[in-house]
């Protein structure tokens, strides 16, 4: 079995989701919005700024 690695970003907000006991499909939920934005800006998440967020 091969484990796909998982960036940082991607960890840490499943971590910080499950701390707060988000059921799974608002998890799922929360993670493809994130992979749209990604997509959207054409780079990580972490480097949007407010006029990404906005524009998205």
């Amino acid at each position: 079995m091969t484990e796909t690695a998982i960036s940082p970003l991607r960890q840490r907000m499943i971590d910080d989701m499950t701390v707060r006991h988000f059921v799974e499909k608002t998890r799922t939920d929360y993670i493809r919005q994130v992979r749209r934005f990604a997509a959207f800006l054409g780079r990580s998440p972490e480097t949007a700024s407010p006029e990404d967020m906005r524009q998205f």
